[in-house]
């Protein structure tokens, strides 16, 4: 399949996607602001700059994009061109993630993973779900959390999502 956009255009189109202040990570922000947790942003002095760092707890907080993390969810889809070019890529930001997130805990972090489809498409949860489960996760003992939208999955980890019309 052949791209629609000249190669002008397409670069013009994918300089504007952002690695920070996403619409998600936005949201995430205000809501947990509203409850009173005050937290750092995007900390450069730690393994992957999380999005979230709150000190006081000892917690950190990424929320990932479904496609640039590669996640198994109804939203990732490897592009039908340039196959190598982004599976190459795609799995060099997944490893990246792991090399982090192994980082942050020897160094004493909680991880809390956020995914996109925990907070869009068709699997998401109720937002206000999302917001308690986070909370609870950010006042916890638990080491580690991945929040996603698969409602589906009957593993051990929890899940969450927000509404349709903030992301």
């Amino acid at each position: 399949m052949t791209d629609r956009l000249s190669a002008e255009e397409r670069s013009r189109l994918m300089s504007r996607v952002r690695g920070t202040d996403t619409q998600p990570e936005l949201w995430l922000r205000r809501c947990l602001h509203a409850k009173g947790f005050r937290y750092r942003l995007h900390a450069k002095e730690l393994p992957g700059r999380p999005d979230l760092v709150l000190p006081r707890y000892s917690a950190v907080i990424f929320v990932h994009g479904c496609f640039w993390h590669g996640h198994d969810c109804h939203l990732f889809r490897l592009p039908s061109t340039r196959v190598d070019f982004w599976r190459e890529k795609i799995d060099t930001n997944r490893e990246r993630d792991r090399r982090n997130r192994s980082k942050l805990l020897d160094l004493g972090w909680r991880v809390l993973d956020v995914w996109e489809c925990a907070m869009r498409g068709k699997e998401r949860l109720d937002p206000k779900e999302l917001l308690d489960q986070v909370e609870d996760w950010i006042k916890g003992p638990e080491v580690t959390l991945t929040v996603r939208g698969d409602r589906s999955e009957a593993r051990h980890r929890r899940q969450v999502d927000t509404p349709r019309g903030t992301v």
